[in-house]
């Protein structure tokens, strides 16, 4: 336990500041859906808080709406969006507290904000800190500040081309345009030449307007083939902050994180201290609450310098939490209800390796294209070390309204070697059919020497190339029945079923033999 108070048990808790029972939440509602609010819900049981979940008309069927203690539908597929709804039900429903998970509205500084007004506790940082560290421009200014080595790049942001290319010609291409709402690789676009620019720029303005309704936009130097690598903070309301050690992102495609682990096999003890220390030090300049990311490049030199910071709950965050035996949803909850912490950092051990791979229902072999369609068989892994955060089953249905993730498959070991191993064993276990899945993607990344010695970067894919490999790794599927050939089975079976059934009617049953030759002999007697 990190965060005195709010255990669900008296007696593990007698060391602890306890807090007052009016400052404890008594029913959170879960403004997301999917694995997510899945894990949500379960985080909230084991503390004894009541959950609420709002879910689209699309989602009816879902687990998570099954383990909710309370649901209310809120509209189509876009309803998650939908804040003034949200908002009456949690106080319908008297809600103390609104988790939004990941995505959506986790860092939406308006949505925090209207939280805040109507007196219900947002489960992440305050609006202001959202505001600031959600604007990629403020956040740049903010860290310089605190000496936290940043990109060089503009200050500001871009005014139009004309700006865009006299800055690129300052500190020289290859740059990289930013959405300076951005998130999640959206309205990203890497620059080489003065000739590429001002399409990247177009497209750049287009993809943010259209993701985050703010089409400004920031400049960076692009470092060429860095590896990417994020710590994990939490902080509690009485600026007390820690760092849970690193993850390594650098496995990715179009800036979209694949497979994650913890610790980084890029990071000595040395270089892992030193941006620890650098992040803890960033979170504090934003006077921060809960859980959080702060994402650095580190280039070939083991120069790093901050990217960003999410202001939520990682998709990830499952990796730090088998490294280091904190559950990291739980613990936001706790400390967003004004609980301390009650570790220092040098209270916080790494323990072995953790891998995590995303499952999505996406054909790698046609460019990731998402797989719409039903589940028709789902078998997950087992066995030591295996996690698995999903709300997948038989009969699922995999959405197109919605991102295409099945399955977080988290894998721990003593070392990376074994986490390695666990993690190729339980792709080969699981077994998910109807859809296309990245699992033959992540089993090529595996096999691969220079994954397996630690030597990557955000190129690895490219440099690889792992979706040449791909192929071998898929399993031969049985091609589908046609609807002639279904009723030729089902009228040879059924047939073949009438013709046994007929015939062991027509044979005498032994003890029916029996019990007449017993009466026939005490005839005679």
């Amino acid at each position: 336990m990190i965060a005195k108070g709010l255990s669900a048990g008296s007696i593990s808790e007698k060391d602890y500041t306890i807090l007052s029972k009016e400052k404890k939440f008594k029913r959170v509602l879960i403004a997301n859906r999917g694995e997510i609010a899945l894990r949500v819900i379960r985080a909230c049981r084991e503390l004894g808080i009541e959950t609420v979940l709002v879910y689209s008309k699309p989602d009816k069927n879902t687990l998570a709406v099954k383990f909710a203690d309370k649901t209310y539908c809120i509209g189509n597929e876009t309803s998650y969006l939908d804040v003034n709804k949200i908002i009456n039900i949690a106080k319908k429903t008297k809600a103390d507290a609104i988790h939004p998970g990941y995505g959506f509205l986790a860092e939406n500084a308006k949505f925090a904000k209207l939280c805040e007004k109507n007196k219900i506790k947002f489960i992440g940082p305050s609006s202001r800190t959202i505001e600031l560290l959600g604007d990629k421009v403020m956040a740049k200014k903010t860290m310089l500040k605190a000496k936290v080595p940043i990109i060089e790049g503009t200050k500001k942001a871009l005014k139009n081309k004309k700006h865009a290319i006299k800055v690129a010609r300052k500190i020289g291409y290859p740059v990289i345009v930013k959405a300076a709402a951005g998130g999640g690789g959206k309205g990203m676009r890497i620059v080489k030449n003065k000739e590429n620019l001002e399409n990247a720029y177009d497209s750049a303005v287009a993809e943010a307007h259209l993701s985050f309704g703010d089409q400004t936009l920031y400049m960076e130097k692009y470092i060429e083939e860095p590896r990417h690598i994020e710590f994990q903070i939490i902080a509690d309301q009485y600026r007390h902050v820690v760092h849970l050690g690193e993850r390594d992102c650098s496995i990715q495609r179009k800036h979209q994180k694949l497979v994650e682990e913890s610790p980084s096999p890029e990071l000595d003890e040395e270089l892992r201290e030193k941006m620890g220390s650098v992040a803890v030090r960033a979170v504090s300049a934003t006077k921060y609450e809960g859980a959080g990311t702060v994402e650095f490049l580190i280039d070939k030199n083991k120069n790093f310098y901050f990217m960003e910071m999410n202001t939520r709950i990682q998709v990830e965050h499952g990796v730090t939490e088998m490294v280091t035996g904190i559950d990291l949803v739980k613990e936001q909850i706790k400390l967003a209800s004004g609980a301390r912490l009650a570790f220092n950092q040098d209270n916080i051990k790494l323990d072995g390796w953790a891998i995590e791979c995303r499952v999505n229902a996406e054909d790698p072999l046609n460019g990731f294209s998402p797989s719409i369609g039903t589940v028709t068989n789902y078998i997950p892994p087992g066995g030591p070390g295996i996690r698995i955060n999903s709300i997948c089953h038989s009969g699922y249905k995999v959405l197109p309204h919605y991102d295409s993730l099945i399955s977080l498959l988290i894998c721990h070991g003593n070392n990376r070697h074994e986490a390695i191993a666990r993690m190729e064993r339980a792709l080969h276990e699981y077994l998910i059919s109807g859809v296309k899945t990245t699992i033959p993607f992540h089993l090529a990344v595996l096999k691969n020497k220079n994954f397996i010695n630690g030597h990557f970067t955000t190129s690895f894919i490219e440099k690889n190339n792992i979706l040449e490999s791909v192929k071998k790794h898929c399993r031969k599927e049985r091609k589908a029945l046609t609807n002639e050939e279904k009723i030729i089975v089902v009228s040879t079976t059924v047939s073949k079923y009438m013709e046994k059934k007929n015939h062991q009617n027509n044979k005498p049953n032994q003890w029916v033999m029996a019990g007449r030759q017993e009466a026939m002999g005490q005839e005679t007697n």
